[in-house]
């Protein structure tokens, strides 16, 4: 960096950035020129186009892959998902966190794909927003054949399944692990599909950090046959472990109902929790060496 003082100092820095404006212009019309015709260029050291020898240089760059974000950024953590007596219920909460930081308080992360089946996603909101798309435009060729026939939870899940194993065998993954429920013809439906398209269907399933706190409620209090309030008591449950052992989880939560007559998904409501436990009061009394 160059600094000038006296009269003649802004004359100088004129010049200067004048000088390196045409400098990068140049280079800029180089690069073009050698996209436009590669072959006329070379690296041999007298750069006379002897033979139609494009440049290395240029000739990597043509060839480089595209190359995307691999890491999420914005990500919403478990979803959890339990079959009940009437259809499918799923829950997740509505945080967005940006790194280990919660960012958001009110991503909704569960959504109706056509007129039985709902989803709801952990991972990367952006890929999850993409997925989306996808399966709109799946939903609308499937009603423009209007033969009477709609894609059931089981068409969609496989989809989803053939969509993300692709895009793994791509190096492009779409980073996102996948609860999808729903009802047709009288038969309940719920299933998971992850990031490199591993998937499985189960009477209760969960993603994320509820693979290890959720499940095994699940196991120990999940029966067949169970009402709509005691599934929803049991998601809730599971929510409230979640939202004390999980930095990115928060109380703000949502649930999707899926029975034959539809999908319905509560508006975010909070949980209701406790903190007048004499240790939240005062939670260095015996500790030694506390601050």
């Amino acid at each position: 960096t160059l600094y000038f003082t006296g009269k003649g100092s802004s004359e100088k820095l004129q010049k200067n950035c004048r000088e390196r404006e045409r400098e990068e212009s140049s280079k800029i019309r180089s690069a073009m020129a050698c996209l436009a015709d590669p072959l006329r260029f070379s690296d041999t050291a007298d750069h006379e186009p002897k033979e139609a020898v494009p440049s290395r240089s240029i000739m990597t760059l043509l060839q480089s892959p595209i190359m995307r974000t691999q890491y999420p950024y914005v990500t919403g953590t478990s979803v959890l998902g339990i079959k009940y007596r009437d259809g499918v219920l799923i829950a997740a909460d509505c945080g967005g966190a940006y790194g280990s930081t919660l960012r958001y308080k009110s991503v909704e992360r569960l959504k109706p794909i056509g007129k039985c089946t709902g989803i709801g996603a952990s991972g990367e909101l952006s890929d999850f927003q993409q997925i989306l798309i996808y399966l709109d435009e799946l939903i609308l060729n499937d009603k423009m054949w209007d033969d009477g026939n709609t894609l059931g939870p089981k068409e969609v899940h496989s989809y989803l399944c053939r969509l993300l194993y692709q895009r793994r065998n791509k190096f492009d993954p779409l980073w996102n692990t996948l609860i999808l429920g729903g009802i047709k013809n009288g038969e309940k439906y719920l299933g998971v599909v992850s990031m490199i398209g591993v998937h499985y269907e189960d009477n209760h399933v969960a993603t994320g950090f509820g693979n290890h706190l959720a499940l095994p409620i699940f196991r120990d209090q999940w029966r067949e046959g169970m009402t709509l309030v005691e599934g929803i008591e049991l998601l809730e449950k599971c929510l409230k472990v979640l939202l004390c052992r999980d930095r990115s989880a928060t109380n703000k939560i949502q649930i999707c109902k899926i029975t034959e007559e539809g999908v319905s998904i509560s508006k975010p409501y909070a949980l209701h929790t406790d903190w007048n436990f004499e240790a939240f009061k005062n939670p260095t009394r015996g500790a030694d060496g506390s601050w």
